[in-house]
């Protein structure tokens, strides 16, 4: 098999390129990837030197980048995470969003249009279908309420993805996952936000009350989802992924404060996010039915080994946490809740 993985770089497509390689020896990968702020390429010095592993940097919004993997790799499988992948970031520039998560994936589609794949799988989000209230799960077949400019995009990036696939004949599957977590996620997220900061005894910045819910998926588990479907998944569908573990916030914050020995006093409540979806939601019967895949990694032995990760790696997370992510720190976090003390 030849994979050709966009945004391989990045915290969830580099966890895929170490399960397929790990897993399946006779497997080839290209990694595409413009490593921006969240792609680094520490996150595949484990694989970097393997003889089935090649890299080519190049954004998605570059035609020549793009036909270049589909002409010279000629992959058979394509999985497309490359995105730009934070809500906060977003609501800050909205272009960002909409340029490389619907024009990208266009651009992607284009070339598989001329140089078919036996499948295409694009990784979405749950957020494309808003916040939902209880007791209620969105199916594959909910409707789309996006609420912000990133799952905006993703939504039109599914809907895209699905258009090429009935239109033009083209192998694709559409997966909707929940927040991931593990090692090597940039700190700008949650759990390794909140898991940095903790280590370093500084403020654990928490939206609103920190009530919002959100289901946690580990970042193995979701990469063997995306692997069991290359194998069984039907072409044209959509797929639900998640962790079968709702959490408020604030008790996730709680957890990691606990298994790291630090104090609730850290926690800091800053002006909520414009927009704050309450609570995501999905059912993922589908996929569990139709391949047999379940999530298998129980949230606290999950956290226990993401902190220990990070407390093992200082140098990867002092390595992300400079320039750029300080700067966006700081606008994000520091000035918010400046505002709300003022």
């Amino acid at each position: 098999m030849r994979f050709l993985v966009t945004g391989g770089a990045g915290f969830i497509g580099s966890a895929f390129v170490r399960t397929v390689l790990s897993r399946d020896p006779e497997a080839e990968v290209l990694v595409l990837d413009a490593l921006t702020y969240a792609g680094n390429m520490q996150n595949l010095a484990t694989v970097a030197h393997a003889p089935s592993f090649r890299f080519q940097k190049g954004d998605i919004r570059d035609p020549q980048a793009v036909h270049r993997a589909f002409d010279l790799f000629r992959p058979n499988t394509v999985v497309h995470f490359a995105a730009e992948s934070h809500v906060d970031r977003s609501i800050l520039a909205p272009g960002d969003s909409v340029s490389t998560n619907v024009q990208g994936t266009v651009l992607l589609l284009e070339a598989a249009r001329d140089h078919p794949p036996d499948l295409f799988i694009h990784v979405s989000t749950d957020e494309v279908y808003g916040s939902i209230d209880e007791p209620c799960s969105a199916d594959e077949s909910f409707p789309l309420h996006p609420s912000n400019p990133y799952s905006a995009s993703k939504a039109g990036s599914d809907l895209v993805v699905l258009a090429y696939g009935r239109t033009f004949s083209l192998p694709v599957i559409v997966t909707r996952a929940s927040n991931n977590y593990g090692p090597y996620q940039f700190p700008e997220k949650l759990i390794p936000l909140m898991i940095a900061n903790a280590l370093e005894r500084i403020p654990l910045p928490v939206y609103g009350d920190g009530r919002q819910v959100r289901d946690w998926l580990h970042v193995d588990d979701h990469c063997s989802a995306l692997r069991t479907l290359v194998d069984r998944g039907r072409p044209g569908q959509v797929y639900n992924i998640g962790g079968r573990l709702a959490l408020p916030n604030l008790e996730v914050v709680r957890r990691i404060l606990h298994l790291c020995d630090r104090p609730e006093s850290l926690i800091q409540h800053v002006p909520d996010r414009p927009g704050h979806d309450r609570r995501y939601a999905m059912s993922t019967g589908k996929i569990e039915v139709e391949t047999g895949w379940v999530p298998r990694v129980a949230f606290e032995d999950g956290l226990r080994h993401t902190i220990r990760w990070y407390l093992e790696h200082p140098e990867w997370v002092a390595s992300v946490r400079t320039g750029e992510y300080l700067d966006y720190y700081e606008r994000n976090y520091v000035r918010r809740g400046e505002a709300a003390c003022g």
